[in-house]
């Protein structure tokens, strides 16, 4: 689009791959020293020395994560003791991976980091950030975080724009890595812009970079779009004319809740082509804000596709009113659907922050 002479808000080809190619992101993390990267190996072809670092990192205590190294929906990651039961699942899902060509048929295989996942997005102009509120999502399909990984179960925000779990000093290393990412962009293709999203995991070492996507994050940027105070036209022209330090970018200090319903075996083998009722006008009194995704309308009717279906939001001055406005609008969608009704629940909350303390000491 740039070359007809368009302007645009997102990267191009090159600097996407910070999404698109996970070997891309690692390697850029090696050569630029940048914080928060962790022990990986890619592999073009199925090997003995895939397998031998599979049993190399067990022997340490590490648990194997194995992911396609192209994009699969979110859905391709595949974790020993969670989705895989031993090293022989592992190295069987591995050998899968390229004989089917997920993501590209190439496989990532990384430590298993320990503690609790986060998000943070950033407005970029090749030289500048500015990051909106902290957001905690939800990707295991059931409540309790059982289950397989999804797309993004739901998600919350504080009204402070952190985490409960997060310390000052988290705060500062998260916005740190980015911003030394944006600096790495720079100097080895040029320059990002657009909207980069950060999937953070907080250890007891501090935080460290899962992976990035070259755009706003799903579910996380129902959250932080709800709470937007500034022009977001505002905000992107300054990422294309690359003045964005010179743009206000604020947000309200409001709490915000989003829940997903999604279709009923979702993510491993959900209904399609079912019919889900939505009630706009009752969830427009309970006050949430309506978001549709996988849904076609056919003869009047919304069908389900088979991904994540609608999503509602609830925005409060604390995150027990966000989230009882979130879950009173799930009561008005039907269907052979369900949800998490435990995400921005006080006792999941308290689960990170335990979780955080133990793991710290």
């Amino acid at each position: 689009m740039e070359g007809l002479g368009i302007p645009t808000v997102g990267p191009n080809k090159e600097a996407a791959k910070i999404e698109t190619n996970k070997a891309f992101m690692r390697n850029l993390f090696a050569k630029y020293n940048i914080k928060g990267s962790l022990t990986y190996k890619f592999f073009d072809e199925y090997s003995e020395e895939l397998e031998s670092f599979i049993d190399e990192l067990t022997e340490k205590g590490i648990k194997v994560v194995v992911k396609p190294v192209g994009l699969t929906g979110g859905k391709g990651v595949k974790v020993v003791g969670e989705q895989l039961k031993d090293n022989e699942e592992a190295k069987k899902y591995a050998k899968e991976i390229f004989e089917s060509g997920l993501g590209g048929g190439r496989v990532l295989i990384e430590e298993k980091l320990e503690g609790v996942e986060f998000t943070l997005h950033g407005f970029v102009d090749k030289e500048h950030i500015k990051f909106t509120p902290f957001v905690q999502d939800h990707p295991h399909a059931y409540e309790g975080d059982k289950g397989p990984i999804t797309g993004g179960m739901g998600s919350y925000s504080c009204p402070t724009h952190d985490l409960p779990f997060l310390t000052e000093e988290d705060i500062r290393v998260s916005k740190e890595i980015m911003e030394e990412t944006v600096k790495a962009l720079k100097k080895e293709v040029g320059g990002y812009k657009g909207i980069l999203y950060g999937q953070f995991m907080l250890t007891k070492e501090g935080p460290k970079i899962i992976e990035y996507n070259a755009r706003f994050g799903d579910p996380e940027s129902m959250n932080i779009l709800a709470i937007l105070r500034s022009s977001f036209l505002d905000i992107c022209k300054g990422i294309v004319e690359g003045n964005l330090n010179n743009v206000n970018v604020e947000f309200d200090k409001k709490a915000t809740v989003c829940k997903y319903v999604v279709p009923m075996g979702y993510p491993e083998n959900p209904v399609r082509g079912k019919e889900i009722y939505v009630d706009e006008e009752k969830i427009k009194n309970v006050g949430a804000i309506l978001h549709y995704a996988a849904v076609n309308e056919e003869d009047g009717k919304l069908i389900m596709t088979g991904s994540r279906a609608v999503a509602v939001v609830g925005v409060a001055d604390n995150i027990e009113d966000a989230e009882k406005i979130a879950e009173e609008a799930t009561k008005f969608i039907n269907g052979q659907v369900y949800h998490r009704s435990d995400i921005g629940k006080k006792e999941l909350i308290k689960k990170r922050i335990e979780i955080m303390k133990k793991l710290r000491g």
